[in-house]
């Protein structure tokens, strides 16, 4: 009896596609079956550049249009990078053709899209997740066991994060910065991770207020159809707790989070994209300060917390994690709530930010 594998379609050709081209090799339970683009060909083309590279066997056929690819019978699962402005539509018909929806953040427009889609797949019982691929590494499991044990940092206070990038001279170009195909700009593209990671380390706690500001966005500084470009935002929880982000594609590349609490902090500085090597890991830092008269010392006490697991193109990187997970809880026939339960909350900051960020006004919940 051969084993079951989620049969996936790729709903686009966008460049995160190559990555989790191979994630889905490497997860052990899918098989990729199609790749769908505007036209066969184009699709033809981008199945031949990978395959030269992470060959599938055999090599999944191409498919010209969407409307296809939903309806395939040969297909479980699809997996939507396609542009935010247009993602809804596919999504909700991919759900009520009983494909099981995976798609790239931010998962829409605004949160009334992500409860359209949501709405869909939970109607036609089919499990709906985004692509964070950092919920998914063991590190995360790691991090929550030093936060629960009350002695790496204590009580969490303050949590900083920031994920930027200094986009190139032409980027004007990119869709990123068209906003009808990505109306949030930096704020989904890289400020979908920073609030990801606050919900998280506070266990999915909403904030009771807000706010946001628009450093700099497209269009000018007056504009509410601009596509954000740098932002930043304060956020207050009722455990007394309060964080901040910043997300850009105007500052050199970073993917920092600290967790700051009453007996330390942990630091880690690549937790969206793990630096390349065989293990991921966190700092815990508990600086001591002692006074002695005129003598001032301030004692670094570090402790490295790490695991072994390859950053990426590996049977054990978080992306192969991340649909491995997918697979096993379609295999399962049990969809899991907690999924489209965060990417809606994720949402809902989002949209509180770019909506303080526009108005000049605090947010309060």
């Amino acid at each position: 009896m051969s084993k079951k594998v989620v049969r996936w379609g790729i709903m686009g050709t966008a460049g995160i596609a190559r990555k989790n081209w191979q994630a889905i090799l490497n997860s052990g339970n899918g098989q990729l079956v199609a790749v769908a683009s505007r036209t066969e060909e184009r699709a033809a083309q981008y199945i031949a550049e990978n395959q030269s590279q992470v060959p599938h066997d055999p090599a999944p056929r191409p498919i010209g249009g969407y409307d296809e690819i939903i309806a395939a019978d040969d297909i479980d699962a699809v997996y939507i990078p396609l542009p935010t402005g247009v993602r809804k539509d596919y999504a909700i018909a991919a759900a009520k053709a009983g494909k099981h929806v995976l798609c790239e953040k931010p998962c829409g427009v605004d949160a009334a899209a992500v409860r359209e889609i949501i709405g869909a797949c939970e109607e036609a019982g089919v499990q709906f997740m985004d692509g964070v691929m950092f919920m998914h590494s063991d590190r995360m499991p790691a991090l929550r066991e030093e936060l629960d044990g009350d002695e790496a940092v204590g009580d969490i206070k303050r949590i900083a994060t920031q994920f930027s990038f200094l986009a190139p001279d032409d980027f004007e170009e990119n869709i990123r910065m068209q906003s009808d195909m990505e109306p949030l700009g930096s704020l989904g593209d890289l400020g979908w991770y920073c609030i990801r990671m606050i919900l998280w380390t506070l266990k999915y706690e909403m904030p009771i207020s807000l706010r946001a500001r628009m450093i700099k966005q497209s269009g000018g500084a007056e504009s509410n159809d601009g596509v954000p470009v740098t932002l930043s935002a304060e956020l207050m929880f009722a455990s007394g707790v309060s964080a901040t982000f910043y997300c850009s594609f105007e500052a050199e590349h970073q993917q920092w989070v600290n967790i700051s609490g009453t007996k330390g902090h942990i630091a880690m500085n690549d937790f969206v994209l793990p630096y390349f090597g065989p293990e991921v890991g966190f700092d815990v830092e508990q600086a001591h300060f002692d006074v002695d008269v005129c003598q001032f010392h301030m004692e670094r006490h570090s402790r490295r917390v790490s695991v072994n697991e390859y950053s990426d193109s590996h049977s054990t990187s978080q992306e192969t994690k991340l649909f491995r997970r997918f697979g096993d809880l379609i295999l399962s026939g049990e969809p899991d709530p907690h999924w489209p339960d965060i990417a809606l909350k994720t949402q809902i900051v989002l949209d509180a930010c770019l909506e303080s960020a526009r108005s000049s006004e605090g947010i309060e919940f």
